[in-house]
């Protein structure tokens, strides 16, 4: 995630400037329009300070945000074009690498142990995740990240459709962040995400002895056209793995963990008991 300006110093985020550029585009375009802040606010259902965010590149515009400046504002597409970039912006430079994979990926394949993968995540339990995360963050910092997140989930209904399979510790479906609520929503979303033909989620039970990802979660994509990749991530921290000696160990586990985890109608008859009480 982009730092606020004039915090970052020498270690300043290079998208910091990215968006601070959109900003100043962003400004000429309503000032040509000859809309204040409030007025275009009024137009687009932000407020005349969130639109002074903007402008000054301390708030990402979402994409939807964009494209309605665009048309309001006359840009010709201008600012919509910008709207991929602007977008990576919302990621933590670490992860920035992986979206842009990820988003052209025919295939995607996912191993979580501790919390729900971000490409499950509704957006409560995405706003619990970021709101215990430590350091703190702000509410407009956590609104940004939720926001970023989210747009991921543009994968599932890409065309054509990518294959998607996630491999669930049992124990991520008993956490509950955010709260019982959020995480019965959460469990919710799980079934209907489920239903989806390219899609399949399983759950490692607990009970399990013979484990094959002792190591940790990790990822498995495969662009369009392109060798799969690996992508590992801990305490804040991200890596692109393009050896295909050790991608080719991660597709080995991860056929493993999908052996030993419940089948995908199981996992969801456990799910659904979960729901019900039952477990």
């Amino acid at each position: 995630m982009p730092q606020i300006p004039g915090q970052g110093g020498r270690n300043e985020d290079p998208a910091d400037e990215l968006v601070r550029s959109f900003g100043r585009q962003f400004k000429i375009f309503r000032e040509r329009a000859g809309l204040t802040q409030a007025e275009l606010g009024e137009q687009l259902g932000y407020g005349e300070a969130q639109i002074a965010s903007i402008e000054q590149g301390r708030r990402i515009a979402r994409p939807q945000t964009i494209d309605r400046a665009d048309e309001l504002l006359g840009a010709g597409g201008v600012l919509t074009a910008r709207k991929k970039e602007i977008g990576h912006a919302r990621y933590p430079a670490f992860f920035r690498d992986a979206a842009r994979i990820e988003e052209e990926a025919v295939e995607f394949h996912q191993y979580a142990s501790l919390v729900m993968p971000g490409m499950l995540q509704t957006d409560e339990y995405a706003r619990a995740m970021f709101t215990v995360r430590r350091p703190r963050r702000t509410h407009a910092e956590i609104d940004q990240m939720v926001t970023a997140r989210l747009a991921r989930h543009a994968l599932f209904s890409r065309k054509p459709a990518p294959c998607l399979s996630f491999v669930l510790e049992e124990v991520i479906l008993h956490r509950p962040f955010g709260g019982v609520r959020v995480l019965r929503g959460q469990l919710e979303h799980l079934m209907l995400t489920g239903d989806n033909p390219n899609v399949e989620i399983q759950v490692m039970p607990t009970r399990v002895t013979d484990h094959a990802g002792v190591d940790g979660p990790f990822t498995l994509m495969t662009p369009e056209g392109g060798e799969p990749v690996g992508y590992v991530e801990s305490q804040g921290n991200g890596r692109v793995i393009t050896d295909r000696e050790t991608v080719r160990g991660f597709s080995v586990r991860y056929g493993i963990l999908r052996a030993q985890a419940l089948c995908p109608d199981a996992s969801m008859q456990h799910i659904e008991k979960l729901l019900q009480g039952e477990l």
